[in-house]
């Protein structure tokens, strides 16, 4: 699986943006996926996992960044509202290798289940 994520720039505190992940391979329509952060000086940080089939989903800034993928079309999508200073980052998606007993439904929250990973977008908010 190759990511190639977009759709980061520059936008004022309450803004919002929508990054996208084109994923290629044959792959992807069985892939867990995930959204991933890392800001200067920090560790790479979960953002927002979704499952397979993408019913299953976890965001850890739930109301304000919605996880999306549509199978059809090879995409994943990082919905950001209400955007905070504290969310400048570069963000990654991340695609997980499936195994024959991987649920449809689960999704993944630790970098180490991830093995394909896309160049990143960086993500600034001005205050």
């Amino acid at each position: 699986v190759q990511l190639q994520s977009s759709g980061g720039g520059l936008v004022q505190a309450g803004g919002s943006l929508r990054l996208s992940c084109a994923a290629s391979g044959r792959t992807f329509g069985t892939s867990a996926m995930g959204w991933f952060r890392q800001a200067p000086g920090k560790e790479r940080e979960l953002v927002a996992a979704i499952s397979r089939n993408g019913q299953s989903t976890y965001s850890t800034n739930s109301g304000r960044f919605t996880i999306l993928r549509d199978n059809a079309k090879n995409w994943v999508y990082l919905q950001m509202n209400s955007l905070k200073p504290e969310d400048t980052a570069v963000y990654y998606c991340a695609a997980r290798q499936p195994t024959s007993s991987d649920s449809y439904y689960r999704y993944y929250l630790n970098r180490e289940d991830y093995a394909y990973w896309g160049q990143g977008t960086q993500v600034t908010v001005s205050s």
